[in-house]
Order: structure tokens, then sequence, then C-alpha cells
């Protein structure tokens, strides 16, 4: 279905607004937590515990109420092409065909493989694309941010602004992550770059750097997830960086807030986050969370307390950072009502929405830079503009840009081609670089037979998944010396 027709009915407007009531779907519809009270769904240890890591505990959870036919799909999924091994908590995985009731053996195989957070969270063989898995271009650390590392960890790509990668680990592991070259255990084709400093030496050189780098205002706290860092220890973090004159602006990066809310709802990290919140507020300082939700499903009633909470702490605000996704959001109506939800039900800014990075078999999750510009106009208008995200490719090299920024585009190729007006970390002596221009690469399943054609001669689309595979590796070898 095209953008223009998926948007073409309604009444009297193509997108035909209409506040919705967030709702808990009810997770005991699901056999293997059938007894599973409110109060063990409330705790962050139970949610923890019970975290879905394999086909066998899947099996265990759904039961017969999907076909062979799927766990077998998901297990050659994980055998051959899943670059992020399996991790979701519960809280995500009730959020998958939350309106289907249980009737029968495989009466939720259908919708399973229809709905769209299981989509990118627990990615399957027959999503993958298997003409075109990877592009030729895709590269494991595809935004080179291990080239631009400061100190380990982290990357220096913009100007006034760094990015921290505290720790490698998450509550859950989303199937497109960019940093799927460091974040998770290693998968059957993926085997993960690893920190090689201690945790506190790093932590400790990150502050280092930043206390001697009087240009630097904006520190994203990341990893991995910080809802994966014991709170004491990254509350410390925050209290040291809080004391560095020059940083003005702090966010924090947690797709947990949506993911496991239970985690923010913690008396110790609530009680936490308003110290390091007055703090802020007494040196003059912004202070943000930033989560990341990528459909309307997973905005539910503990997402909207925990963003409340966090809210009441005095922190700035709280945003989301979605990634567009063909078979979850790449639609008008899909994501329109992703971002009225955030705003309406649980005071979430609708603020960036990534395209899908070049990384190896992403390709069936990727979208063109036309395809991106057609979804950015048809959802103008209907938001505030204040509430209105801006999609933006994050080009290799360059960083962040509207994707109406380009500087030209061969449609037939697809290949976009940027400008930028800074230099990286890497390119303080390149005369260059604010001159040239820097290529991106639509999905080439997305071009006319022409520009297909001219890849099948220029790249072995045959051999496109091995060359992905062989980039990937030679990315990681140099990240790895570069550590070091």
């Amino acid at each position: 279905m095209t953008i223009e027709t998926s948007i073409g009915l309604g009444t009297g407007q193509p997108y035909p607004y209409q506040r919705v009531e967030l709702v808990e779907p009810d997770w005991t519809r699901f056999p293997g937590w059938k007894d599973v009270t409110a109060e063990e769904w409330a705790s962050v240890q139970w949610q923890r515990a019970h975290c879905i890591k394999n086909v066998k505990q899947l099996r265990e959870l759904m039961g017969d109420l999907l076909d062979e036919r799927f766990y077998a799909d998901l297990e050659r999924d994980q055998a051959e092409r899943a670059t992020m091994s399996m991790l979701v908590p519960p809280q995500m995985m009730n959020t998958m065909a939350p309106q289907e009731p249980p009737a029968g053996p495989g009466s939720l195989t259908d919708a399973f493989y229809a709905d769209p957070v299981r989509h990118y969270m627990i990615p399957v063989f027959s999503d993958r694309r298997t003409d075109f898995p990877s592009h030729p271009h895709a590269t494991r650390d595809s935004l080179h941010e291990h080239d631009m590392w400061a100190t380990e960890g982290l990357t220096h790509r913009y100007p006034t602004k760094v990015l921290a990668e505290l720790l490698p680990t998450c509550p859950q592991y989303c199937g497109h992550c960019t940093r799927m070259d460091l974040v998770g255990n290693s998968t059957a084709v993926i085997d993960k770059l690893k920190f090689v400093g201690k945790p506190n030496d790093r932590l400790g050189d990150m502050l280092d750097y930043l206390r001697r780098s009087p240009g630097v205002r904006d520190v994203v706290v990341s990893g991995g997830d910080v809802a994966n860092m014991p709170w004491p220890r990254l509350e410390a973090f925050l209290t040291e960086l809080l004391e560095i004159e020059n940083i003005r602006d702090i966010r924090l990066a947690t797709k947990a807030l949506m993911a496991l809310p239970q985690h923010w709802l913690q008396p110790e990290v609530v009680e936490g986050m308003t110290r390091v919140g007055s703090i802020a507020r007494a040196r003059g300082v912004s202070i943000a969370v930033h989560t990341h939700v990528n459909h309307a499903n997973s905005v539910t009633p503990l997402v909207a307390e925990a963003t409340r909470a966090m809210l009441d702490t005095g922190i700035r605000d709280v945003r989301n950072q979605g990634v567009i996704l063909n078979g979850v959001n790449a639609d008008p109506h899909a994501l329109l009502d992703l971002c009225f939800r955030l705003l309406d039900g649980a005071q979430i800014m609708p603020y960036y929405f990534y395209m899908c990075d070049m990384i190896p078999f992403s390709e069936h999750w990727r979208i063109s830079v036309a395809d991106a510009q057609r979804l950015q106009h048809a959802i103008m208008g209907y938001l505030p503009g204040f509430a209105t995200p801006r999609i933006v490719c994050d080009v290799p090299f360059v960083g962040k840009r509207w994707v109406h920024q380009l500087a030209s585009y061969d449609l037939e190729r697809g290949i976009s081609h940027w400008t930028k007006n800074y230099r990286t970390s890497i390119e303080a002596t390149d005369p260059e670089a604010l001159s040239r221009t820097y290529e991106y690469y639509d999905p080439i399943h997305t071009l006319p037979a022409d520009g297909q054609a001219w890849w099948a001669e220029h790249a072995s689309l045959d051999e496109s998944a091995l060359k992905a595979a062989e980039m990937a590796e030679a990315s990681r070898r140099t990240a790895a010396l570069q550590a070091h």
C-alpha cells in the first residue's frame, strides 16, 4: 500500500484524529502467565527474571498458541540472520497481538506474524528479504561511532555534543539496533566487540575528557541502556557530570521507560532522579529522558505512570526517538497514532524518527529517502508544531540530517548526497570535510528495474550478505585496534 492511498480514507480528513484510552493488555491470556498476579507484574525483579531469551522460553510462554512453523522460522533466523540476541521483557511481550483472544492451537500464529512490535523485537527468517538481505555498503558500525571515540565509549561526532556509552547491555534487545556491533551478546553471525577498559576507568576517562573540552555542552548518556546500570553508579556519574561547568544539557537514553517501566517506578530510582533533578535545576542544567517507542501499542498505562514519575522529579522533558521501520510504523496512520498516543496518553514528546541504519540484514526494515520525505509531508499539520517529529537520516560520517536536507538525489540508483557544516573529531585537519559530499543508499529492492540492474553490475547481489559480513568484520577489527 502506498503512502498516498494509506491516508486516503477518513471522515473529512486524510487522518481522522481520535483520542484513545490507554489499556494494559491482559497478560494472563498467555498460558505461561495465566497465574501471574498484578503484584508480580509490577515488580521489576519479576519482569527481569521472566524475560524471553530463547525459543524454548517462548514455547513455555505461548505453548501451542503458535504453530510449529513460527518456532522453526524463528530458530532459522537466530541461526542465520539475527544480529541481536533475543531479550524481550514481559511488559513488551504483552503488547504483541494485544487484541487477539486465544482460541485454541495455532490461533495466535497469524496475529504474531503480523504484529508490529513482534516484527522488530522477535524477527523471523521469513521477515527478511532473500533478494537483498544486506546492502553492499552495510557495516556493523554503520555510523562509524567507534572511529570517533575520544575515549573508549565516548563518541565525539558533533561540535558541541558527545555520546557516552556507559555500558554494552540493555533490558531488551531490538532486532534493528544500530549499535549491534557492541551491544548485547554475540550471535551466530556477529561476534560482538567488547569494551577493554574497566568500567570505572572508562567513566573516569569520559569525565576527564569533558573537563578538558569546554566546547562540549551536551552529553547523551546511553549505552546500551542506562536502565541496566545500578542506580548508585549512574547517579554518581550524573552528579560528577553536573559539576562540569560547560555541561548544560544531559539526556538519559532508555528504551526501558517503555519496555520496562517498572524499573523507573522503583522508589530508589525516583528518589535518585529527584536528587539529580534538584542539582540540575540549581545549576541551570537541563536533564531530559529520551526513550524509544516505535508503535502505539507499546504505550500503556504503566508507561504513562513511569513517565509521570520522571516528570514529577523535576526533569525538563521526556522525549521519544523512534525508528522508521517497514512493517511497524512506516505509514502515516501508524505514525500519527503513535505520536498522539505518546503525547495525549503519556505526555511523551514526539521528537525524532530515524531512518533505520545500514547494518547487515536490515533491508526488510529500511525505507528509501523518497518514502521518508513523503512520510514527513503526510504527518505535517496534525500535531502541534512543537510536537511534530522530524524524520532524519543519520548519514555516515555526517550525522543527523532532516530528510529534506539532501544536496542531490539519484532516484534511479537510490544514492543521495549530503553535506555538512562542521567537522567531526576525526577531521580536524581535513580541508575538504566541509566541501565534499557524503553518500547514503536506499534499499535496492525499492529502486526501479534499471537501478537494480545497475547495482547488479557494480556489486554481486548474490553475495551481498557475505560482503556485508566481511565489511562488518573489518569494521570490528578496526574498532578493536582503536580501543587498545
